[in-house]
C-alpha cells in the first residue's frame, strides 16, 4: 500500500510532495487552491463562530486567503505548514479544510484543526478527514505525533477526533487567550504506533 515508507530523520524537515489526493473512496483531501477561496468565505459567513473556534482573531478576507494560496507551496515545501482542502464524491467543491501548523521537526510533531462547512457536519466529513490527514502525517511524512486541540464543548468534534483513531489525553486548563479571555483545551493526538492497531 502507497504511503508505508517511513523517512528517516535525515529526510524529515518538510513534507513531501502528495503524488494524489488522499481519499478513502467518499472523502478526499487535495492541496487547497485559489478556486476555494469562495467556498471558505462563504463558510466563515454561514458559521460567524468558526474563527473562534479555530482560534483566530476575525474571519479571514478575500485577501487574507488569497496571500495564504500565494506563500502555500513555500510552506509545504520548507515545512511550516499545510492546508488541504475537503471535498466529497466526484465533486472538487471545498467543504472544509485539514490545517497542519506549529511543526516541529526536531521532535517529530504536528498539531492540525479541521473545519467542515455547516451544511455538511454530521456526515462524517471531519472524521474522515482526520483519519486521512493523521494517517498520511504519520506514515508518510516521518512525524511520530499528530495532536489536536479542541474546545471541550464541542462534542462533535471531540467524537470524530476519537472516532477517527486519536485519544484523548485530557483537558489543559486555562490554556489558550482567545477573545481576551483564558480557555481550556481538550487534547487529542494519534501517535505512529497506533497505526499498527
Amino acid at each position: 500500500m502507497p504511503g508505508e515508507r517511513v523517512r528517516s530523520r535525515s529526510d524529515v524537515s518538510s513534507f513531501p510532495p502528495l503524488a494524489r489526493p488522499l481519499s478513502d473512496g467518499a472523502v478526499t483531501l487535495r492541496p487547497s487552491a485559489e478556486r476555494d477561496i469562495p467556498e471558505v468565505l462563504i463558510a466563515y459567513q454561514d458559521d460567524p463562530e468558526l474563527h473562534l473556534r479555530l482560534g483566530e482573531d476575525r474571519p479571514p478576507s478575500g485577501a487574507h486567503l488569497g496571500r495564504r494560496v500565494e506563500l502555500a507551496d513555500q510552506e509545504w515545501w520548507s515545512g511550516s505548514s499545510l492546508t488541504l482542502a475537503i471535498v466529497a464524491g466526484s465533486d472538487d467543491t471545498c467543504l472544509g479544510e485539514v490545517r497542519a501548523a506549529s511543526v516541529d521537526w526536531q521532535h517529530l510533531r504536528v498539531e492540525i484543526c479541521v473545519w467542515v462547512a455547516v451544511a455538511h457536519r454530521g456526515t462524517g466529513l471531519g472524521r474522515r478527514a482526520l483519519a486521512l490527514s493523521s494517517q498520511w502525517l504519520l506514515a508518510e511524512c516521518g512525524l511520530e505525533r499528530v495532536g489536536l486541540m479542541v474546545d471541550p464543548g464541542n462534542v462533535a468534534m471531540r467524537h470524530a477526533a476519537i472516532a477517527a483513531g486519536f485519544a484523548h489525553e485530557g483537558v489543559l486548563r486555562g490554556y489558550a487567550v482567545e477573545q481576551g479571555r483564558r480557555r481550556d483545551k481538550a487534547v487529542f493526538s494519534r501517535v505512529r504506533s497506533d497505526l499498527a492497531a
